[in-house]
């Protein structure tokens, strides 16, 4: 089980070395105060093994279309991205029906292999979000026989964070919790979790696991509809 509510990863600039902290502080609405440069936290350094997520060869994500069984594919490494960093888009990407999506995104805790629904939540670490960026025109089957890797995978399309929820302080929000995208302050997603994500988290691990290990550490992004 996890030993923390909020965790955040952040640079320090005195050593360079990169740092999880646990968030304790909290604004009005409930939601944790996300550090900003030179504020000063009380941290434990990264082990070598907090970072191997970094090093995956690949970003599992669930699909936008409803099945009877989460449907599958793989973002590479080079897609992950900090969530305020900068992503340069060519001209290639941006002609090429460039399109954002909010999602709940999950990490693992330790390697899950044929674990049943029940068994799922105990494999997960926590719970963050992420911008699921497309080019859509590679969606489509005519240009690439309905396979979503190309359209997903280029660099910097999956940015995620800042910060991991614990599956505790998850499971106590349950009841009306939401995802808000916005664009330029407007408010272009607003979903209910419960009500609109297709497969739960514990259904698309397992699911994931059945024949085949996923690593500790993996990030799957959750679809809604």
């Amino acid at each position: 089980m996890s030993n923390f509510d909020t965790l955040v990863k952040f640079t320090a600039k005195e050593d360079g070395q990169e740092y999880f902290a646990a968030l304790t502080l909290t604004e009005p609405n409930g939601y944790p105060v996300v550090p900003k440069t030179g504020s000063q936290l009380d941290a434990y350094h990264t082990l070598e093994q907090l970072q191997s997520g970094l090093n995956s060869n690949k970003v599992t994500v669930d699909k936008l279309t409803m099945t009877n069984y989460p449907t599958l594919w793989n973002k590479p490494a080079r897609a992950l991205a900090n969530p305020d960093e900068d992503i340069l888009v060519n001209e290639f990407c941006a002609t090429s029906l460039l399109d954002y999506e909010g999602e709940l995104v999950f990490v693992t805790s330790r390697e899950a292999k044929n674990v049943t629904r029940t068994e799922a939540g105990s494999y997960i670490l926590g719970y963050t979000i992420g911008n699921d960026l497309s080019c859509r025109m590679f969606q489509l089957g005519k240009n690439s026989g309905g396979q979503y890797f190309f359209a997903k995978g280029f660099d910097k399309f999956a940015p995620l964070g800042p910060v991991l929820i614990s599956p505790k302080q998850y499971e106590a929000t349950a009841k009306g919790r939401r995802l808000t995208t916005r664009v330029n302050g407007e408010v272009v997603q607003d979903v209910e979790l419960a009500e609109d994500m297709i497969f739960s988290p514990e259904q698309i691990l397992s699911h994931m696991s059945q024949g085949e290990a996923v690593e500790d550490w993996n990030i799957s992004r959750c679809c809604l509809e």
